[in-house]
């Protein structure tokens, strides 16, 4: 385990620096013009003459052939140096990344407790209940779940819960009234977590169904019942636990999709974090913003996946002795 953590530690350097050429590359090749993003948001009224896009591109080094912006990006970085916000004109990208990490946090964490639970609930009930109404109900949700445009499940929360019902708030972490900008409320939490979270149970309850169906079909639980074990028991004590080894592996593999779903669903709630930030960034084209968010995702991805095969080698007792 050490040296599996070793090894991806090394590893990190290299994939964020592919991943920061490949997002560099991309933003370089974009057809859209940060000169003219920037004048139509931040400094809006002023009129983009030659000469105004020429102070700007020689303020940013955009001026300069795209490898040798790399490279200067590339040591700042290294300096501990992200650079200033376009998007928010005079901003270090540092701070802006410290205030709209918590929420975001807040979010993804809610998120994956909630479709985590949710996922090993429906899953087994719908297992233990196979070919029935409820099993049914289960499976269709799941497909739906899955297929269903994430954006318009949010919005369809946001219309009967927020606007018809008045039982949840629409946008936002806290209330506007509040006196402390980084809070998170949990009347605020409530929607955007339940829905970012129906983005993912899909594929989480049906793994969990058929795992815990094909272990339903091992000679030793078969024994347990012949046994006289009851049928709960033989679930929860034989079943579950060896059903849920692949199920940590799912885990990691679909952590990249839920920070990716988070950039809707931030957006449609007004959530003051990284993913609404990801989607603003882009429009104002805000290079070394976007730059900064993408090295943030994909070092959680990075770490996301490492604590996942840190957990299956500690649940697995067959990897624990194969290291051995």
């Amino acid at each position: 385990m050490i040296a599996l953590v070793g090894r991806r530690l090394l590893a990190l350097p290299m994939i964020l620096l592919l991943v920061a050429f490949l997002v560099f590359l991309l933003a370089w090749a974009s057809p859209f013009d940060p000169a003219e993003a920037y004048v139509q948001g931040a400094a809006a009224g002023d009129a983009l003459t030659p000469q105004l896009r020429e102070q700007y591109e020689q303020a940013w080094g955009l001026d300069k052939p795209m490898p040798v912006q790399f490279l200067n990006w590339l040591e700042r970085l290294v300096q501990g140096d992200l650079g200033t916000s376009r998007y928010l004109p005079g901003v270090p990208v540092t701070d802006v990344l410290q205030d709209r990490a918590y929420p975001s946090l807040v979010l993804l964490g809610a998120a994956l407790v909630t479709v985590l639970v949710g996922a090993l609930l429906a899953g087994v009930a719908a297992a233990a209940l196979r070919d029935s109404p409820i099993d049914w109900l289960i499976r269709t949700s799941a497909y739906a779940a899955t297929f269903v445009p994430s954006f318009w499940v949010a919005l369809l929360a946001v219309f009967v819960f927020a606007v018809e019902l008045d039982w949840l708030p629409a946008a936002g972490a806290s209330d506007l009234r509040s006196t402390d900008a980084g809070r998170v409320e949990f009347r605020h939490l409530i929607l955007p977590t339940i829905t970012l979270a129906l983005t993912q149970h899909g594929w989480f309850t049906l793994y969990v169904r058929n795992t815990v169906l094909e272990v339903l079909r091992e000679d030793y639980v078969r024994f347990a019942e012949a046994q006289g074990i009851g049928r709960v028991a033989v679930l929860f004590r034989h079943a579950l636990p060896n059903a849920l080894i692949p199920f940590v592996t799912l885990i990691g593999t679909h952590i990249p999709e839920l920070i990716g779903g988070s950039i809707l669903i931030e957006s449609v709630f007004g959530w003051p974090g990284l993913g609404n930030l990801t989607r603003q960034a882009a429009i104002a084209v805000d290079i070394p913003l976007l730059m900064a968010i993408v090295l943030v995702g994909a070092t959680l991805v990075v770490i996301g996946n490492l604590a996942a095969d840190l957990l299956y080698r500690v649940v697995d007792p067959r990897i624990r002795e194969s290291l051995r």
